[in-house]
């Protein structure tokens, strides 16, 4: 039986033009710091890799500093010693929003008592007047807040309103980080229009390989003054450490396939993403779909069915041949009560039942058709109160 892959929001498939670019990379020889030619070629890998990503959000290369991935660059970006030309004074506390990836709610090197939490509509998309009233009042007492919202939310796919949010948090005088890891790739996600002053971005979202991310500065005007890697001179003293020359150069030509097929990709997503919200709908009357009143991501569903619990579902879903999952991936295989559902004000029995399904490029028709499918027989055993040897 050929499974169904529909959890692309968790990761991508490797593409094609990733793995080719690693296999070159793999071939060559030569540590990209190094002055002689097999350095200077690795160099031109890892060089064109940078140019690859910036362009993907319209980035100075000059100002994409390769991590290991999505969570060390929110790590990287969490930190009160983020010096401004203008100001050199640490940064006093971190506002995130109450829908954010646990690497950013955890607070990075915040002290605990300096995090706070923005709240989120019953739409999961930040209160902004609630965000633009704590940002006046720390202005008036002369604070310079970091202020850390995602692009695009990696369970609902609620899309944040960060352009309208930045000229909040500027006018406070403080920072804009932004979280575009399931943003990047599949909405326009520029670092000028969004006004961000920081964006996280991850290679295997996109098709690249895992392990692989990068964190972007809007301007040579900030500076990291606490690297989390001390120690080298690498990526312009930000990271320490030899660059994954093979990764990186997947991550590069993933960035660079996404820019260009987005445009394409993203209607035929789309469709298929209504196609599969309405014949939930039809199979369960009940169905409760998270963000459906706000603008989100071309390929992300959460919904829940009342009386179904996530981990009946998922373990159903797995037996028949298809992969989803219950939010965000970063919970070691645990399936728990969806907590963004939670900060939408959704009842904690919907919450525990919430699935995500995130399609991608490579999803087709028949797999939509699978699922359905798949999902109308689970719902139909519930329904007749068998459980078909799963914990209900």
């Amino acid at each position: 039986m050929e499974r169904i892959y529909l959890d692309w929001n968790a990761t991508a498939p490797l593409l094609p033009v990733a793995r080719s670019a690693m296999l070159a990379a793999l071939d060559r020889i030569g540590n990209p710091s190094s002055v002689h030619g097999e350095g200077r070629a690795a160099r031109r890998l890892v060089e064109t890799a940078r140019q690859q990503v910036a362009a993907l959000v319209g980035a100075d290369p000059r100002n994409v500093i390769f991590t290991s991935g999505g969570t060390e660059a929110n790590a990287l970006a969490l930190s009160p010693a983020i010096e401004r030309r203008a100001n050199r004074a640490p940064l006093d506390c971190l506002l995130v929003s109450a829908i954010e990836h646990p690497s950013v709610r955890c607070g990075g090197r915040f002290p605990i008592d300096k995090v706070e939490e923005a709240s989120v509509t019953s739409d999961g998309v930040v209160d902004l007047s609630a965000l633009e009233r704590r940002l006046g009042e720390l202005k008036a007492s002369g604070l310079h807040p970091l202020v850390s919202l995602m692009h695009a939310n990696n369970e609902t796919g609620v899309v944040q309103p960060v352009a309208a949010a930045a000229e909040l948090v500027h006018a406070a005088g403080g920072l804009l980080h932004v979280d575009a890891v399931q943003a990047a790739g599949r909405i326009l996600c520029d670092i000028n229009k969004m006004g961000a002053d920081l964006v996280t971005v991850s290679g295997h979202k996109l098709g690249g390989p895992q392990g692989t991310g990068a964190l972007v500065t809007a301007s040579e005007d900030l500076h990291l003054a606490d690297p989390l890697i001390k120690g080298g001179g690498q990526e312009r003293g930000s990271r320490a450490g030899t660059e994954n020359v093979a990764a990186i150069a997947g991550f590069g030509a993933a960035a660079e396939a996404a820019r260009q097929s987005m445009a394409e990709d993203a209607p035929r997503i789309t469709a298929m993403r209504e196609r599969l919200e309405a014949g939930l709908m039809e199979i369960a009357a009940g169905t409760v779909i998270f963000g459906l009143g706000a603008a989100r991501l071309p390929n992300t569903t959460l919904f829940a069915v009342p009386g179904c619990k996530a981990e009946t579902a998922l373990i159903a879903l797995d037996l028949a041949g298809i992969a989803a999952s219950s939010g965000s991936a970063c919970s070691s295989g645990k399936v728990a009560a969806s907590p963004v559902a939670k900060a939408m004000g959704a009842a904690p029995e919907l919450a525990a039942g919430a699935v995500r399904v995130s399609l991608g490029s490579g999803t087709t028709e028949a797999e939509i058709g699978g699922f359905l499918s798949a999902w109308s027989k689970l719902v139909s055993r519930l329904s007749r109160g068998e459980k078909a040897g799963l914990a209900a």
